[in-house]
């Protein structure tokens, strides 16, 4: 990919836009249908769908498809822009085919192409990845942007950054924009995203931290090449030379002396689970005496680990596949590792101590302002909960179970239904609390009055109940 300048920006800004290829738009030509097959990269009902021959046609077949298009059609859709001279495609016979994948995006109102290699796997035909492949939008990109608080700051650190997708969408609340990769390739194509859509991107080379030596950032965000792997793995966007999970040991670590004093330091992270120890005191160990929360999304046993990434490199059913299997198997044992948790670290740099937890469920998106939030609440409560004046927040509800005709039911859920959508079991006492919680009375009045109901001394009922109120506002089932 050459470098985009002024007119080029310009010419291909113009022609997507007059073509409509924008998310709303190819979403509209394609369908329903087609477009579900292609988020399970199925081609064919989206190659029925644009046959017109049109500039939008054109570009879905060219860069979403992978299909090539006649040059003619080519030269119409992009009015004096040499796609050619530019590195993002090639000419053969008089048909052209995309060399790099050129695709709208969008977030809300706001619409932005993204420039990343082409997708693989199109149609079940799956090759073996090139060593510099740089990832476009994929699900764990966009597990982070869905993750980043929404706080507006005055610089930002995209560390891995690849094609660039996390810096667009810091764009509008960030003043200075800095990423960092250590492929050349993927610094190219980061410039390039950042061009096409007249984004101020500071662009650098190196690892982890080492492009930013002495500098300090309000927000640092990365979807890291976090696969724990054996040495020597190829594949820059996924893997690294560090042993085990150091890559993402090091990004926490490293994180405050990165970071302003109350900045931000969110990542897409995997980590070993090492017989004999709990992964939540190993996360502990690097985020030291600094607020965090690591949230485990899901773990794998070690075999499926393996299988999940070989596939992932195009190499099910090939030749070396077993032994890569085998060698890769081999590497986590002699490390002792059982298991390998797959999630996201949040880190706030101000002191404080680390909640780590496994929620393998359903959680709301974009769940970067419940995550601020939850920080914000579990920071801000008084040592002293009873002079608080709660409410229940508007999205709790409570489910109850038991017999027919039985005078107390057998269990009191209490449900959110926003942010991470927990569920808390609570005893007869504390769903009597929460129901009285309407902002009149403070906490210490309504579990004076529910000591006496219940005929027990107020100390002890404030001993049992109060940690589980702390509870309850820090996971947003009451506010203040």
């Amino acid at each position: 990919m050459h470098e985009l300048t002024g007119s080029a920006v310009d010419g291909l800004r113009a022609a997507f836009a007059g073509a409509g290829y924008t998310v709303d738009g190819v979403a509209e030509r394609l369908g329903a249908q087609a477009n579900a097959a292609l988020a399970r990269n199925e081609t064919a009902p989206a190659v029925r769908r644009t046959s017109s021959g049109d500039a939008l046609d054109t570009m879905v077949r060219l860069f979403l498809l992978q299909r090539p298009v006649p040059e003619t059609l080519v030269d119409k859709a992009f009015p004096g822009v040499d796609l050619v001279a530019l590195g993002i495609v090639e000419r053969s016979g008089g048909e052209v085919k995309a060399l790099l994948d050129l695709r709208p995006f969008a977030d809300g109102e706001r619409e932005w192409w993204v420039i990343a290699d082409l997708t693989p796997g199109l149609d079940g035909v799956r090759e073996p990845m090139r060593p510099d492949y740089v990832l476009g939008i994929s699900s764990a990109s966009l597990s982070l942007i869905q993750l980043t608080v929404p706080i507006a700051a005055e610089r930002s650190l995209d560390i891995g950054t690849g094609c660039g997708i996390q810096s667009l969408l810091l764009a509008d609340r960030v003043k200075h924009l800095t990423a960092t990769d250590v492929n050349p390739r993927a610094l190219r194509l980061a410039r390039a995203t950042a061009a096409l859509n007249h984004v101020d991107l500071d662009v650098r080379d190196g690892s982890l931290y080492e492009p930013v030596k002495g500098e300090r950032f309000e927000l640092i965000v990365s979807n890291p090449p976090y696969v724990i792997s054996p040495p020597g793995g190829e594949l820059t966007y996924r893997e690294t030379g560090f042993v085990g999970d150091g890559v993402v040991e090091q990004l926490v670590r490293r994180a405050p002396e990165h970071l302003t004093d109350g900045g931000w330091c969110q990542l897409l992270a995997n980590w070993t689970c090492v017989r004999g120890e709990d992964w939540q005191d190993r996360v502990a160990t690097w985020t030291t005496d600094r607020a965090a929360w690591a949230v485990q999304r899901e773990q794998l046993d070690t075999s499926e680990y393996v299988e999940l990434w070989l596939r992932d490199a195009g190499l099910h059913g090939s030749p070396e596949y077993t032994s890569r299997y085998d060698e890769w198997m081999r590497y986590l044992d002699q490390h002792d590792v059982e298991a390998i948790g797959m999630g996201w670290i949040t880190l706030h740099n101000v002191p404080g101590t680390l909640d780590a937890e496994a929620w393998p469920y359903e959680i709301e998106r974009p769940i970067g302002p419940h995550v601020l939030h939850r920080f914000e609440r579990r920071e801000g409560l008084p040592k002293d909960l009873t002079g608080l004046h709660l409410r229940v927040a508007d999205d709790v509800i409570q489910e109850t179970t038991g017999r027919p005709g039985a005078e107390d039911p057998a269990t009191i859920v209490l449900r959110r239904q926003r942010g991470m959508r927990r569920a808390e079991q609570v005893d007869t006492v504390l769903a009597g609390f929460v129901g009285a919680c309407d902002g009149d009375l403070s906490t210490g009045q309504i579990l004076a009055a529910l000591a006496d109901l219940t005929d027990r001394p107020v100390v002890d009922v404030l001993s049992d109940y109060l940690p589980q109120v702390r509870n309850l506002v820090v996971e947003g089932f009451l506010d203040y």
